[in-house]
């Protein structure tokens, strides 16, 4: 199921979605909703990293010690 929205983009963010859209030959609302799913999975990814940073129970290693343990 889908819901629609709209938004408000600055006249030099829209000039470009539409360049896109037009090379890509997508619609710009595809891009739209490629960007905000990418968006949203950063975030989560960025609220995980930054919850485990403010776990002092995560145990914090080195990038040396990161690499010994890859064997890289």
């Amino acid at each position: 199921m889908s819901k629609v929205i709209s938004i408000r983009l600055p006249d030099e963010t829209e000039k470009k979605l539409t360049e896109i859209s037009k090379e890509t030959e997508r619609a710009k609302s595809f891009h739209i909703q490629k960007a905000i799913e990418i968006y949203i999975e950063q975030f989560s990814d960025y609220r995980i990293a930054l919850d485990r940073l403010n776990d002092s129970n995560d145990e914090i290693i080195s990038a040396e010690e990161m690499r010994k343990l890859l064997d890289v």
